[in-house]
C-alpha cells in the first residue's frame, strides 16, 4: 500500500490554497504555533522547553558517537544550559551580524556555517530568517523562532534556548563575542528540522541557501569553466544572493593541504573583483573558511608580494592581514581548486546578461507512487507514460546565439523521513518533449513515436537536478522521473523561462496554470482499459481482466466522462487497494458507487 504521503500532499495543498506555506503566513513547524507558546509560558511565569526537542541525547543524535564527534565519556558530560546560564548578559544580535561573529565547533557542518556566512550579506534575508525583535530581556521566556523554506514552503521553526555545553562552553557553534547567541540559536532551529544536531554532519551549501531564501539555485562545475562563468558570477555578487563552494574530497577527509586550503570544505564566497595589476586586469574571487581561520596560502593571499602591483586604493579597499579565514585568489586558481559552485538568489534575475529581459517562474508539485504513476525513466517505455506529466508553454522570441539558454528546469525531490541522515534520495531526472496541440494524458505511442528535445545528463541521487536550455517557442511536456520503476516519492518540478510561461498539470485533475483553475480531463474506454488494467490489476490478467464491453458500459455509466488523474490513480490504490497491489471485486464495486456518487453532485 502506498504510504502516508498521497494524503499528505493532499493536506498540503489544501493548506496552500488557504494560504499557508507562503513568507508571509508560514506553516507551523509540528503543529507549534510561537506566539502562543510565548504567551502561555509568559502568563503562567515559565521558561518553554521544548516538548519536540528535548534537551538530552535523542537531539543531539547517536551518529555524534559513530563519526567520533564525541567520546561517549564526553557525551555524558554534556549540559544543556540556557544562555543566561553561560554568560551574565546574552543578547541575540551585538553590534550587526557578519561572517566574523563565529566559527565552527566541533560538528561537521562547515557546509551550514559557510551558507550563514554567506547569509549576514543579505541584510534583508537574514532578517526574514532570524526575526531579530526576539530579546533575552523584554518579555524573554526561553522560547525563540526561526523561518526556513522547506521543500516549497516557509515553516515557522519553534525551539527553547537551552544549548548543549561542556564545562561552561558550547560544543558546536559558537559566536566570537560569548554574548552573542543568534548563530547558536539558529543552528538549534535547523538542527530540530533536520531531525537531530547529528542530522547536519556533511553537506552542501546549496542545501541550507535553498532554505535560507526558497528562491532559484544553480550549481557549476569548474573543472571546465565557460567563458561567461564570471559574468554570471559578477552579476550574481550585485543581486541578492548568497555564493558557496566547495574543495574535492580526499580520503583523509578534512585534511588541510600545503596550499592552505582545507580538502572536502566548504567556502563561502564573499566576494568578486576585477582590478589593475602591472597594466593587465587581474579577476579575483575572496572567499571566507567556516572555521573562523586557516587560508590560502598562494598568490593574492593575505601577505602575497603581489598586493603590491595595485593601486593604494584597491589595496586599502580588499586587503585585510588577519588570520580570519578569509583570503582572496584568482578566477583561474578557484577553478583549478575548487570543485563547483553554488549560486542562490531570490529570483533567477541574474542570470540576464542584460536588464531588459525578465525570468518568470512556474511551479508543479508532485508525487510517484510504486504502482500507479512511478513509471522509471525512459529506459523503461511500457510504463514511462504513467510518470506524472506536466505541460508548459514557451510565448515569445529566441535567440540561438552561442551560451544563450532560455529556460531552466529545476526538479528536486521530497525527503520521506524527519531525519535527513535516514532520507535515501533515489536517482531523479526529466525528459522534455516537444508536442503540438493534443488533449489529454500523453499516453505509451506518444513516447514510442517521439525523441526528447532535452533531458538531464544524467540521473543524480540528489536532493535537487537541474539543467539549463535553449527551447523555441511552442508547446512542450515534461515527464519527471525516478530512474527504476515503483519508487515512491513525492517533488517539486520549477520551470524558470526567459519569457511567459504557463505550466500545468497534464495528469487531467488539477491545472497549475496562474490562476490555479482545476480542469478534468475525459478518457476513453480504451484508455480507461489501460489504466485498470495496468494500475489496479498491476498486469495480472489470469481473470481477464477489464474488458472492453464492461469498459465502454463505465464511461456510459458516468455521462460526463470518467475523472482518472494521477491523483485520484494514487488514492485509488491507497484507499481500494490490497498491499499486494490488487484490488478484490467487493473493493472495485465500492469504487465504481464513489464514482457514481461523485459524478451525480
Amino acid at each position: 500500500m502506498p504510504p502516508p504521503g498521497v494524503c499528505l500532499n493532499i493536506i498540503e495543498a489544501r493548506y496552500k490554497k488557504d494560504g499557508f506555506g507562503k513568507f508571509t503566513k508560514p506553516q507551523k513547524f509540528l503543529g507549534q504555533d510561537y506566539e502562543q507558546l510565548k504567551q502561555y509560558c509568559l502568563t503562567r511565569g515559565v521558561s518553554f522547553i521544548d516538548e519536540t526537542f528535548l534537551p538530552d541525547r535523542r537531539s543531539i543524535g547517536q551518529e555524534i558517537l559513530r563519526h567520533g564527534i564525541l567520546s561517549p565519556s564526553e557525551l555524558a558530560c554534556v549540559e544543556w544550559r540556557r544562555p543566561a546560564e553561560i554568560v551574565r548578559f546574552p543578547v541575540l544580535v551585538l553590534d550587526g551580524v557578519s561572517r566574523f561573529d563565529f566559527g565552527q565547533g566541533k560538528l561537521g557542518n562547515c557546509w551550514f556555517l559557510a551558507s550563514i556566512g554567506a547569509l549576514t550579506f543579505q541584510k534583508s534575508i537574514f532578517e526574514e530568517v532570524v526575526p531579530l525583535e526576539q530579546r533575552f530581556d523584554e518579555n524573554y521566556c526561553g522560547i525563540f523562532h526561526f523561518r526556513f523554506w522547506r521543500f516549497g514552503q516557509w515553516e515557522d521553526v519553534v525551539i527553547d534556548d537551552k544549548l548543549p555545553t561542556i564545562n561552561g562552553r558550547l560544543i558546536f557553534v559558537h559566536s566570537k563575542n560569548q554574548n552573542e547567541f543568534w548563530p547558536a540559536l539558529l543552528e538549534k532551529a535547523y538542527a530540530k528540522v533536520c531531525g537531530s544536531y547529528s542530522d547536519m554532519i556533511a553537506g552542501t551549501p546549496s542545501e541550507a541557501m535553498m532554505d535560507f531564501t526558497g528562491g532559484v539555485h544553480i550549481n557549476i562545475e569548474l573543472s571546465q569553466p565557460s567563458p561567461s562563468l564570471w559574468g554570471l558570477i559578477c552579476r550574481a555578487g550585485k543581486s541578492n544572493t548568497l555564493m558557496g563552494s566547495g574543495t574535492p574530497p580526499r580520503t583523509s577527509g578534512n585534511e588541510i593541504l600545503p596550499n592552505g586550503l582545507v580538502a572536502g570544505h566548504a567556502y563561502t564566497v564573499t566576494g568578486i573583483k576585477e582590478m589593475m595589476s602591472r597594466g593587465k586586469i587581474v579577476y579575483l574571487v575572496r572567499l571566507w573558511n567556516p572555521w573562523g581561520k586557516g587560508e590560502w596560502k598562494g598568490d593574492w593571499s593575505d601577505r602575497s608580494p603581489l598586493w603590491q602591483t595595485v593601486s593604494p586604493e584597491d589595496r586599502e579597499m580588499c586587503l585585510s592581514v588577519a588570520d580570519d579565514g578569509e583570503f582572496w585568489m584568482t578566477f583561474e586558481d578557484f577553478c583549478k581548486f575548487y570543485a563547483d559552485i553554488d549560486i542562490c538568489g531570490l529570483s533567477p534575475d541574474f542570470f540576464n546578461e542584460s536588464d531588459s529581459s525578465q525570468w518568470t517562474t512556474s511551479v508543479y508539485e508532485g508525487r510517484w507512487v510504486a504502482g500507479t504513476t512511478a513509471g522509471g525513466c525512459l529506459n523503461y517505455r511500457d510504463s514511462f507514460w504513467t510518470n506524472p506529466q506536466c505541460r508548459f508553454k514557451i510565448c515569445g522570441g529566441y535567440s540561438e546565439k552561442d551560451g544563450d539558454k532560455n529556460i531552466m528546469v529545476s526538479l528536486m525531490q521530497k525527503p520521506e523521513k524527519r531525519n535527513r541522515h535516514l532520507a535515501q534520495n533515489l536517482h531523479i531526472g526529466f525528459f522534455i518533449f516537444e508536442y503540438k496541440t493534443q488533449r489529454g494524458k500523453f499516453t505509451e505511442e506518444f513516447f514510442k513515436s517521439r525523441a526528447p528535445v532535452a533531458q538531464t545528463k544524467t540521473y543524480l541521487n540528489a536532493r535537487e537536478v537541474m539543467e539549463f536550455f535553449m527551447l523555441k517557442h511552442g508547446e512542450y511536456l515534461i515527464v519527471p522521473s525516478t530512474f527504476n520503476p515503483n519508487e515512491t516519492a513525492s517533488f517539486i518540478l520549477t520551470i524558470h523561462a526567459k519569457s511567459e510561461t504557463n505550466c500545468y498539470d497534464n495528469s487531467g485533475d488539477h491545472k497549475h496554470e496562474l490562476d490555479e483553475k482545476v480542469k478534468y480531463e475525459e478518457v476513453d474506454a480504451e484508455q480507461l482499459q489501460r489504466l485498470l488494467n495496468e494500475n489496479i490489476l498491476k498486469g495480472d490478467l489470469k481473470s481477464g481482466g477489464f474488458s472492453i464491453d464492461a469498459c465502454r458500459s463505465m464511461v456510459a455509466l458516468m455521462d460526463s466522462g470518467i475523472r482518472v488523474s494521477d491523483d485520484m490513480l494514487n488514492l485509488m490504490a491507497l484507499r481500494y487497494g490490497a498491499s499486494s497491489g490488487h484490488m478484490t471485486l467487493e473493493s472495485f464495486i465500492s469504487l465504481i458507487l464513489r464514482f457514481d456518487c461523485m459524478n451525480s453532485k
